[in-house]
């Protein structure tokens, strides 16, 4: 059986933007790679979403940027979770596990 990748569901991006740069500090395309590899392949996040999500958690106070070296080309920019960003994290993280223990009983009907 082969495994499908799967488009995110609305609103799950900067949700798991922000679990992965919480574990450590990462660049674009480390983010997306990370999360990749954790969902076993299941989730592939686009550039063309992962670089406006990026921003917005940026503007909003819970991404902060910093351009660091990348050991093996130009600089790079890398993200780290503000104390802003880990109070919305938190709230995120609850707010789908009701909703995701919500599809799970309506499944299980």
């Amino acid at each position: 059986m082969t495994q499908k990748r799967s488009e995110l569901v609305q609103g799950t991006l900067d949700l798991l933007i922000l679990k992965v740069v919480a574990l450590e500090p990462l660049h674009g395309y480390g983010i997306a790679q990370r999360i990749q590899a954790v969902s076993k392949d299941v989730l592939l996040v686009q550039q063309g979403s992962l670089y406006p999500a990026l921003h917005r958690l940026e503007r909003k106070g819970f991404l902060k940027p910093e351009w660091r070296e990348s050991g093996n080309g130009p600089m790079a920019k890398v993200y780290s979770v503000t104390p802003e960003g880990r109070k919305q994290l938190k709230e995120e993280v609850e707010h789908w596990q009701r909703y995701a223990g919500a599809v799970a009983l309506v499944l299980e009907a």
